[in-house]
């Protein structure tokens, strides 16, 4: 793929995705020293809220971030319950291939750079319950290299088309299902992509908003 890489999943320690390393959690500095709008659920959404993770380069310049709403999600679901309902909205700056300050290289973000991190994401937070721990890692590895792969085809036929609002305005997005969740992904007119995951929450009735304060998500 052109705009992502095929490092590890997002998850809840430390990884790498697209030349990009995820920092600590709930770290809300982090949060602040991001160039661009930070996007969550909008006002319509009553729930909880907490932050999740950001990526940012080897120059410490931050990339993309996540930030969580609802339930935080347990890992290994008991399916006879699904009690999750929560929806993670990520965010990924808009920016053209360049090189990075430690000499490596960074591609240009797309759209299907935010549906690889909202895919990654969502395999994070899941576990087969059949599977013991020997299994996960290679399960995972599994699922990935899919989610990769269903990243790089956005106009195929595992995607569908979805209008959810940003800001208050209409906006399409690449939307599909799994087993374990819903995964969307789209553009917006704050030069940044916006990609989601979740699970128990219909994205039929998700909107989507700039952040005014990324601090509440903190609290």
């Amino acid at each position: 793929m052109e705009t992502t890489s095929r490092a590890g999943a997002w998850s809840a320690s430390s990884s790498t995705v697209g030349g990009v390393a995820a920092v600590a959690r709930r770290t809300v500095a982090e949060y602040l020293r991001a160039p661009f709008p930070w996007y969550g659920l909008d006002e319509a959404f009553t729930g909880p809220r907490w932050l999740m993770q950001v990526g940012a380069t080897a120059d410490g310049t931050v990339r993309h971030g996540a930030t969580g709403h609802g339930e935080e999600p347990s890992i290994r679901p008991d399916p006879a319950v699904d009690t999750d309902r929560f929806a993670v909205v990520i965010t990924v700056a808009t920016s053209p291939e360049r090189r990075s300050g430690d000499g490596g290289h960074l591609e240009a973000t797309t759209t299907s750079s935010a549906a690889w991190l909202a895919g990654s994401g969502l395999l994070s937070s899941t576990w087969p319950p059949q599977l013991d721990h020997a299994l996960r890692d290679d399960w995972l590895n599994q699922q990935t290299e899919i989610a990769f792969e269903l990243a790089d085809d956005l106009e195929g036929p595992a995607w569908s088309s979805l209008a959810l609002p940003v800001d208050g305005v209409p906006t399409p997005f690449h939307y599909r299902e799994s087993e374990f969740g819903w995964v969307l992904a789209g553009a917006t007119d704050s030069q940044v992509y916006l990609g989601a995951y979740g699970r128990g929450m219909s994205a039929y009735g998700l909107g989507f908003s700039v952040i005014e304060d990324i601090r509440a998500y903190d609290e």
